[in-house]
């Protein structure tokens, strides 16, 4: 096997007992398959649950306390049992578990990602795991990832992922009607979200169906995305290795940096509503083209030049995301008319 960028994603439900203490004995089998990993020379990071879990095994809070507060306090203190557990685990492997911390808001600005990014490489040059956790700490509700589902989708976007590995508790996506594992989804195929099971896991705070239109957005992106179950012994090696039931996202072409940055943005109330002939230009694949002030039927918000805004179709359905080239008021007096600069140029739009 060529030499990977590989991002692994590991979930609540993977790392924990039925009780929700934290499973140490998985944290060691996925700490020495990681190393391996760095052995045979591919680049490895890590998207880690389990803080709030590891807090919730240290100390028993009083009643009362708010949520998010509760949920703060038993990050705080559970991170640091979670990393030490890693760290233990690495330390056979002479290679250092390195922590790094974050929220939606890191990723919203440009040059504050990219720092990141940067930082996420640099590890990986070195004998070292960088494990990547939300940082629930100081995250208010606004603010919190759905769950590490999508930060894993916006780190794998951010650092230019060969790979995305999501381990789960089951086997992959499963047909609620049968039960089988879905081997191969196609990235735009909406129609099996149909046959998923929409439920939430046990102890996250995300549900399968989550996972798939997730794991669609980053395939679309141009990086191949692999789900399997996190607790069978070998998963990483024998999941490579194409020996264990799993469900197969397949990637589209590569998208550009840019654009897969703006994949995975939450722009903040702003949106430009669209008529049937601009989406059907936008959404056709053969097509490049920008979106013209012909075709936006309404603004809302106040967005300023150079804002991230929503595009959205008739019925009110996100159909993507764009840089706008005006301000709100500039672009509400050109609207449905031809003759004017794009309202949102193609190098700075993503359609989902």
């Amino acid at each position: 096997m060529k030499k990977q960028r590989i991002l692994i994603k590991v979930g609540t439900n993977v790392l924990t007992d039925a009780m929700g203490r934290l499973d140490r004995d998985i944290i060691i089998r996925l700490s020495g398959q990681m190393a391996t990993l760095k052995q045979q020379g591919h680049e490895v990071l890590l998207v880690s649950s389990g803080a709030v879990g590891a807090g919730k095994d240290q100390l028993a809070l009083r009643s009362g306390a708010d949520t998010v507060v509760q949920r703060q306090v038993y990050a705080s203190i559970g991170q640091i049992a979670l990393m030490g557990t890693y760290q233990q685990a690495l330390n056979p492997w002479n290679l250092h578990a390195a922590q790094v911390l974050a929220t939606k808001e890191d990723f919203r600005d440009r040059d504050h990602a990219h720092n990141m990014a940067a930082c996420l490489l640099a590890l990986c040059q070195q004998q070292v795991i960088p494990v990547i956790n939300e940082n629930d700490v100081i995250s208010i509700t606004e603010l919190m990832f759905t769950d590490n589902d999508e930060l894993a989708g916006l780190v794998a976007a951010l650092i230019q992922a060969d790979l995305l590995i999501i381990l789960s508790s089951v086997d992959g996506v499963l047909n609620q009607q049968t039960g089988d594992v879905i081997p191969l989804i196609d990235a735009d195929d909406e129609s099996v979200w149909e046959h998923v099971t929409p439920g939430k896991s046990t102890f996250g705070r995300g549900g399968m169906l989550t996972k798939l239109r997730i794991c669609q957005r980053i395939a679309r992106l141009g990086i191949p995305v692999l789900m399997a179950n996190g607790k069978r012994p070998d998963v990483l090696q024998d999941l490579l290795g194409g020996a264990i039931p799993h469900t197969r996202f397949e990637a589209k072409r590569k998208q550009r940096s840019l654009k897969r940055w703006l994949a995975f943005q939450a722009p903040r109330g702003y949106t430009m509503t669209i008529n049937p002939g601009a989406q059907a230009i936008l959404q056709d694949p053969k097509r490049i083209a920008s979106l013209l002030p012909v075709g936006v039927l309404r603004v809302d918000g106040g967005f300023k030049t150079g804002d991230l805004v929503t595009i959205c179709n008739a019925e009110g359905k996100e159909i993507g995301v764009g840089v706008s080239s005006y301000d709100a008021p500039a672009l509400q007096q050109c609207l449905g008319q031809q003759g004017h600069k794009a309202a949102i140029h193609y190098d700075y739009m993503f359609i989902f």
